[in-house]
């Protein structure tokens, strides 16, 4: 199948600061592969070299086996991105956006209201952008970046502060284009959204890959399942839950005494999940940022 995407030692530094240090994966053709990290951790820098827009200080990008920066020209044919800004013409309605781009990429315009029909914005592609809702916005912006039939498909947080049912719309949406044979590149902080989307997943952590696999692999190698064992209580007491490890020899005979007390009323085994793998392998960094402040000393709050 090949490499859409190939990234190795990919390396980024602001004056003395690595903000991504010899990042490496790789996405095969037609596959939707999630790349997340906690705030600061160097998802959208890796993404802006990818894309070519800051260039690299070291290691090596290719999309579609063309070299990044270098084969930019034949490059932007074959990339879409929607940022994690929202960068539409506020005083053109949807349409105008789209036929805009359609000229600079010297696209039928027929493609225009095909594109239209494919985000569900008939209604609304008359509307002036400044008046769309943000989940209308969202589905603008990847119409706009579906309009040349991108190869590769950038996406930042496409369904960042959206109402579930636009959430559940652009998702819909970026499982459609699997289907139609694009890889789809996708940043989120929803880890279900990830779980449910993603063939593969990288997690980024500090600048660094600290793991790449797929969403099943992952929760097997970092997370940790469990029994939840529901049991009776005396003196009419409410019931009592109690989650039992799966996978240590402690979770097993406790589990054995419990069935032994004779006050099991049931038991339902949950599956680790990927937001704990995801705390598991980025540890505490949201306190790490609190407990410094813009000086880079502790913070009192974390004393």
């Amino acid at each position: 199948m090949g490499n859409a995407i190939l990234v190795e030692d990919l390396t980024k530094r602001f004056g003395d600061r690595e903000v991504v240090c010899k990042v490496s994966f790789s996405v095969d053709v037609g596959e939707i592969f999630g790349f997340l990290g906690p705030n600061g951790a160097g998802k959208t820098t890796s993404i802006r070299m990818m894309i070519g827009e800051i260039p690299r200080d070291s290691g090596r990008i290719e999309v579609m086996g063309l070299p990044v920066p270098e084969a930019q020209t034949q490059l932007k044919l074959l990339m879409g991105v929607v940022p994690d800004h929202q960068n539409l013409y506020d005083r053109l309605t949807v349409r105008q956006n789209f036929t805009l781009f359609a000229k600079l990429y010297g696209i039928p315009i027929k493609r225009v209201d095909e594109m239209i029909e494919l985000v569900d914005l008939k209604s609304h592609a008359d509307m002036l952008a400044s008046e769309l809702s943000r989940g209308l916005r969202q589905r603008t912006l990847i119409g706009r970046g579906l309009l040349h039939g991108p190869k590769v498909f950038f996406l930042d947080e496409p369904t960042s502060a959206l109402d579930p049912h636009s959430a559940k719309g652009i998702r819909n949406l970026i499982e459609s284009l699997k289907s139609m044979g694009t890889t789809v590149l996708l940043t989120t902080h929803y880890m279900e959204e990830a779980n449910n989307l993603c063939d593969h997943i990288a997690i980024i952590h500090h600048g660094s890959i600290v793991a790449v696999d797929t969403p099943d692999a992952l929760k097997m190698r970092f997370g940790k399942p469990t029994m939840e064992v529901t049991l009776s209580c005396e003196n009419g007491k409410p019931f009592e839950v109690i989650e039992v490890p799966l996978n240590d020899s402690l979770g097993a005979k406790t589990l054995s005494h419990l069935l032994e007390s004779k006050r099991v009323i049931k038991i339902h085994s949950q599956e680790a999940t990927l937001e704990e793998v995801f705390m598991n392998l980025t540890g505490d960094s949201w306190k790490e940022d609190l407990c410094k402040g813009p000086s880079g000393k502790n913070n009192h709050v974390c004393q």
